[in-house]
């Protein structure tokens, strides 16, 4: 039976509380570099002067001096090589004064900041010149009590002390690598965000075109049908605005669906239930709606239907909608056909009419944006003159290809 811990919010792992703090701790020594190396060397200052007030070689002359040679490092960061130059300079002259100091280890701290902030040959000539001292030293004071023991462990600091910077360049380096790579995602994550909202702005512009332009078509015709009978025929008026109500209602509807997307004021798991998307299954309805304007429409598949996936499926529906949508408009046709062909993995679409207005099917967006529907499942549209006159929409989509 296992038991199971959660931390509320204020707690955190050990190891991501180190993280946190190393952060901030570094967040600080860049933004203040002077004061955080100031603080350092009066730490140094304060351990070295301990030491040396207990070392035979205490005086007034070797404190001068140690002052000097740890002070300069408060200014490190800023000037590194600067700043190695005076503490070799002012360990040079301690060495001809002939008193050892362990205040010396500034010398290793300038080297190590010379190695993580500057370039790697002023590194390695600043660890040569420091090597050069360590042998000085070695041979005068003896400091491991031989002199290979002496050589082996002021080189082996000096080493140390180079590596170490060398390896503190390398993360910095790696650090900044990561923030830029960062920001480099961050700015493409906001284009592709940019490029994605403009494409669903089309693709709703589109729909929005499809839904009202054949609506708006559908309920006037409608109502200048309605208009003409009314008088003649009061119940046959009565049932087409009773259609146009039904037209008017299906526009709302699929508007309705179409905007909901939009709205960002429903709290989570608040939505409406959506309609689903219209198919080649409702092409039945859209040929009903549109005969009841007095359109003879006919409707035929041919071949043995396939799946097309609902995104095909809704830009066949769009095709036939629009296309139809245009005889209404812009043809004085009596008669329509609309055949769906299935040969997989295409679809053929064909809406035909027998209009002899002499300016049929002006050109706009709408034969555009069924073109560009057709697009989308690698498929082409022609739209034109029929060779026996009248008007013929032809689509080919191939939504197999697209999906692979």
């Amino acid at each position: 039976m296992g038991i199971t811990t959660e931390l509320s919010p204020g707690l955190q792992p050990p190891d991501e509380i180190t993280r946190s703090l190393f952060a901030q701790g570094r967040r600080v020594a860049h933004a203040h570099p002077l004061a955080i190396d100031a603080l350092v060397a009066a730490v140094l200052l304060a351990v070295c002067t301990e030491w040396l007030a207990q070392s035979p070689f205490a005086g007034l002359r070797a404190g001068l001096v140690q002052v000097a040679l740890i002070g300069v490092i408060a200014a490190r960061r800023i000037w590194p090589a600067a700043v190695f130059a005076v503490a070799c300079a002012i360990g040079f002259a301690q060495w001809l004064l002939g008193f050892p100091l362990l205040g010396d280890v500034a010398l290793l701290a300038a080297l190590y900041t010379v190695a993580a902030h500057q370039s790697r040959i002023r590194a390695l000539l600043g660890a040569g010149v420091l090597e050069v001292g360590a042998v000085m030293a070695a041979v005068k004071w003896e400091p491991a009590g031989t002199l290979p023991r002496s050589l082996l462990f002021l080189t082996a600091t000096v080493v140390a002390a180079l590596f170490a910077g060398m390896t503190a360049a390398s993360g910095s380096r790696y650090l900044a690598w990561m923030d830029e790579r960062a920001r480099r995602l961050e700015i493409e994550r906001d284009q592709q965000a940019t490029i994605a909202t403009a494409a669903e702005r089309t693709r709703i512009a589109r729909e929005l075109h499809d839904i009202v332009s054949h609506s708006l078509s559908v309920v006037i015709t409608l109502a200048d049908a309605a208009a003409l009978v009314s008088r003649a025929d009061p119940g046959q008026g009565a049932d087409a605005m009773a259609e146009v109500s039904e037209v008017g209602r299906h526009a709302l509807q699929d508007m309705r669906a179409m905007l909901g997307v939009l709205r960002t004021d429903e709290p989570p798991g608040g939505h409406a239930p959506q309609s689903p998307q219209p198919g080649v299954g409702q092409l039945g309805a859209l040929v009903d709606r549109i005969s009841a304007t007095g359109l003879d429409v006919r409707i035929a598949v041919e071949g043995s239907p396939f799946p097309l996936g609902a995104a095909a499926e809704l830009t066949a529906y769009r095709i036939v909608q629009e296309a139809l949508t245009n005889t209404l408009r812009h043809a004085a046709a009596r008669h329509a056909s609309v055949t769906i062909g299935y040969d997989e993995p295409e679809v053929q679409i064909t809406v035909a009419d027998d209009g002899t207005s002499a300016a049929p099917h002006a050109p706009g967006h709408g034969i555009d944006g069924m073109r560009e529907r057709a697009a989308l499942h690698r498929g082409s549209l022609s739209a034109g003159p029929a060779p026996g006159g009248g008007w013929l929409v032809k689509a080919i989509l191939r939504p197999g290809v697209a999906r692979a």
